[in-house]
């Protein structure tokens, strides 16, 4: 996947129009800061690009690519709830996501010692710190790696610290020909251009 092209798009959530007339192009290499106020539509975009809701009008596209395919194996999307099953051990979570997004055992052992996890790993998710879970769910893309990382806010809960880590792992990405499309109230820890979303009716 080598683009993201988003035209004259228009999304509603339980029967109000969220946006209308959005148009974004993301090229291979670069990352998009999704900002605005809650309940603008950062979300429900990131949401729509992974082909979760269906736009009221407009178009998704992916270069070349049919849009199945891509959302099938080009693309991650990590939300603002780490997606975590509480009673599970994480290494349990992480082999499952990553043999879900089509990694290996050895791909999973890897993004846990890049992420500092190694010694968490037969811990219930539940033990585990809010910044650790983060970490956990953004190992997954490492794990398995996929050019279009979909990321709604995902340092939030990490420390100054796993922010730049984070940043230099988002440089590698995008470094490597990937894209980033991230819903943020923060600035992202990579260089981005930024489309603020405005919803046409107040949250």
């Amino acid at each position: 996947m080598t683009r993201l092209d988003i035209e004259d798009l228009a999304l509603s959530r339980g029967g109000r129009r969220l946006f209308s007339g959005l148009n974004l192009t993301l090229e291979a290499g670069r990352a998009c800061a999704l900002t605005g106020r809650n309940g603008a539509g950062k979300t429900s975009l990131l949401r729509a690009v992974a082909g979760l809701i269906a736009p009221e009008a407009g178009q998704i596209g992916f270069g070349a690519l049919d849009p199945a395919d891509a959302r099938a194996a080009g693309m991650h999307l990590l939300g603002h709830l780490d997606g975590l099953k509480s009673g599970r051990t994480a290494r349990d979570e992480l082999d499952f996501w990553t043999r879900w997004a089509g990694g290996s055992e050895a791909s999973a052992r890897a993004a846990a010692g890049r992420l500092e996890l190694t010694a968490l790993l037969d811990l219930e998710v539940r033990r585990l710190s809010a910044g650790q879970r983060r970490r956990l769910a953004l190992a997954r893309l490492l794990a398995a790696p996929r050019p279009l990382w979909l990321l709604d806010e995902p340092a939030s809960p990490l420390d100054a610290g796993w922010r730049t880590r984070l940043g230099e792992i988002m440089a590698e990405h995008l470094a490597g020909g990937g894209l980033i499309l991230a819903a943020v109230h923060d600035p992202l820890p990579v260089p981005a251009a930024e489309m603020r979303i405005t919803a046409e009716v107040a949250a």
